[in-house]
Parts: structure tokens; C-alpha cells; sequence
């Protein structure tokens, strides 16, 4: 499942860098996650980078965008066409 940025988001811009689906991107007040660009990581790390660097702790599990890991796995196909997947 996608992740999604809540509204407790200080727009400290630490996740924006990590994500390289470059799914992440400064909205109006927050930063947002573009579920279709999410793979919660898979295909380059074990774990979701965004999560890791969040200083309060709200990027979570989007329940609207839920996805099995294969979906994951192919959707970061559909992303990066000709490449391997790091972790898979």
C-alpha cells in the first residue's frame, strides 16, 4: 500500500530527498506522497525511507492504496523500465 503524509507534516522537507521514485513532493501546507509513484520502497530498500527520516512521525500506510508486495514490485517495473530491482 501507497504511504501518504498526514497533516501533522512540519514541512521540514527531510523525506523529499529519500524517496527516489521521487513519489514526494511539497504540496500548499505539506509535503505530499503521489500513490502511484509510491512502492513503499520496494525495488530499492528493505524499508520505507520516508518513515525512517520523519521527525514526527507522520508518514504511514495510505488504507485507500493498498497494494500486495508483487503490485509493489511491478508498479517499480513500470517506473524504472531496463533496471533491476535492489531489494526485492
Amino acid at each position: 500500500m501507497a504511504y501518504k503524509i498526514t497533516e501533522e507534516c512540519i514541512s521540514c522537507g527531510a523525506c523529499e530527498p529519500e524517496c527516489k521514485n521521487e513519489a514526494i513532493t511539497e504540496g500548499e501546507e505539506i509535503y505530499i506522497i503521489d500513490p502511484d509513484k509510491c512502492t513503499e520502497c520496494v525495488g530499492w530498500f528493505e524499508t520505507q525511507k520516508c518513515v525512517e527520516v520523519c521527525p514526527v512521525d507522520c508518514c504511514i500506510p495510505d488504507p485507500a492504496h493498498k497494494e500486495t508486495r508483487e503490485q509493489l514490485l511491478e508498479k517499480w517495473r513500470e517506473l524504472h523500465p531496463g533496471e533491476t530491482p535492489a531489494a526485492t
